[in-house]
């Protein structure tokens, strides 16, 4: 097994060329990525366990300072305690996803980010950027923006409560009525985004699966690389589409990965070769980690 971490502890190569060739070329992160990259998931687990933690216990505090009967409309104090229980209940998701990319990072770290097999012409890669942060992020907020836009469509109903008791008798039934049209209105439109709310955390829970989880790809001619801004995409029709970052390697490593990448390219002169060559001198031109 040829093992590269941090370039100078590279294993030494067998002189016999097929035990060479049978053996997979196995890639580490460097320990400085592997730090920094820990400390960002490790404070944002941090911020999200403490934020499900406060909004459950003011969700807890909440619920007995009022009654609970049964209105046809929105009360601002449904509103409030449901806006509570399901922030705790998505940051503890985000808390689930963190710790499960953790551990993918820490298997990572262990058995390596990135496995060449020569022999059999696979790649098994894992998306273990800090940037798969991001893709966290972009679920908090589309959930955050789903439910947001799911009350407010449901708070017109609340001014129902209020123009049933207004005084004026025809003041109060041209208020009501225009707070049941306001009302259809935001039902339908909570009804569309509750939709995209469980669907995004049906995906929520595919992401939890899938963050930092190996993906192995045949190198054959469905099998689509492709090198922007050192940036490895992976692509292939039946498998999901893996980003890798070029900049969790040491420069030696990176320079050995596009080398065999290189030599198992099916056609020469394509983009990919091009791109192999333009990332390997822009890592040329990189100074070295300090590790």
């Amino acid at each position: 097994m040829i093992q590269t971490r941090e370039s100078h502890h590279t294993q030494p190569i067998e002189h016999n060329p097929l035990a060479v060739t049978a053996r997979p070329t196995i890639f580490y992160p460097t320990r400085q990525a592997a730090i920094r990259t820990r400390l960002l998931a490790t404070f944002f687990l941090l911020l999200a366990g403490l934020g499900s933690t406060l909004l459950g216990i003011a969700a807890l505090r909440l619920w007995p300072t009022y009654t609970h009967p049964f209105t046809p409309y929105l009360k601002w104090q449904d509103a409030l305690l449901a806006t509570l229980c399901y922030g705790s209940l998505l940051l503890l998701i985000v808390s689930i996803t963190l710790i499960r990319f953790l551990l993918a990072y820490r298997h990572g770290y262990r058995d390596g980010i990135l496995i060449l097999h020569n022999h059999h012409r696979t790649l098994t890669v894992r998306d273990l950027s800090p940037k798969s942060l991001h893709a966290i992020a972009r679920m908090t907020t589309a959930n955050l923006t789903c439910f947001s836009i799911t009350l407010a469509g449901l708070a017109p109903t609340i001014l129902i409560g209020w123009t049933l008791h207004l005084t004026h008798p025809l003041a109060s039934i041209l208020a009501t009525v225009l707070a049941f049209a306001l009302s259809l209105a935001g039902l339908i439109l909570s009804l569309i985004f509750a939709t995209f709310l469980v669907i995004g955390l049906i995906g929520a829970r595919a992401l939890t699966r899938t963050l930092g989880a190996p993906h192995t790809y045949q190198l054959t001619t469905l099998t689509t690389l492709r090198i922007d801004n050192h940036t490895l995409t992976i692509t292939c029709p039946d498998r999901p589409e893996t980003l890798f970052d070029l900049n969790l390697l040491h420069p030696y490593d990176q320079h050995h990965l596009l080398h065999l990448l290189q030599q198992h390219t099916l056609y020469p002169h394509t983009p990919l070769e091009q791109q192999i060559e333009a990332a390997l001198q822009h890592s040329l031109n990189r100074p070295s980690l300090s590790v």
